[in-house]
């Protein structure tokens, strides 16, 4: 297998082993963005969970643990504008790296078929100036399919993650705007 690697260095352009490196930087990047930002917004929808349960229970009061507490106690009376400010910063707050997945999503394979290109002309300007059978023309766009491969691969990942942590944004979302609207009906 080290052989392989060795071979595929060798006879790689350097802008592709370039596109490479970068294509691995950002798969490690997203990978933190989503695990980071997974386990704080299960955490968080967790805990709005455990307030929505407390008011839906009789409780006249956002407990102080609870996001919509921070703005319960700056204003003296509540209000469903007071509760839509909430949800709007709770959404910004919730989607941050939104942007960063959505981007490297879209950017990757663009990316990985930059270092494809570069890489077949590469193999064609090898060809120019060898004698090159088939097997060396295909033996050059293989190789340098390897990163459009790669830019696809972590474009799927970047996506799926952009999806999930959406999806758990706008149930955060919902969370804290259920709890305002229970502490203003139990006003009425």
């Amino acid at each position: 297998m080290f052989q392989t690697f060795s071979n595929f260095y060798d006879k790689s352009h350097p802008v592709t082993l370039i596109v490479l490196l970068v294509l691995s930087l950002y798969f490690i990047a997203i990978n933190w963005t989503f695990f980071y930002r997974l386990f704080s917004l299960n955490q968080w929808i967790a805990t709005e969970n455990q307030s929505l349960e407390s008011v839906l229970l009789g409780a006249h009061k956002i407990p102080d643990f609870a996001y919509l507490s921070h703005f319960t106690k700056s204003s003296n009376r509540l209000s469903a504008s007071l509760f839509d400010m909430a949800s709007y910063s709770a959404t910004k707050e919730a989607t941050k790296g939104l942007m960063f997945l959505s981007i490297v999503a879209s950017t990757t394979p663009f990316i990985g078929l930059f270092g494809t290109v570069v890489s077949i002309l590469g193999t064609f300007d090898n060809i120019g100036q060898a004698s090159g059978t088939m097997s060396v023309i295909a033996s050059g766009v293989s190789d340098a399919l390897v990163a459009t491969a790669s830019g696809i691969f972590v474009a799927i990942f970047a996506y799926t993650y952009h999806q999930i942590l959406k999806r758990k944004a706008f149930e955060l979302s919902g969370l804290i705007r259920m709890q305002g609207d229970a502490l203003l009906s139990k006003e009425d």
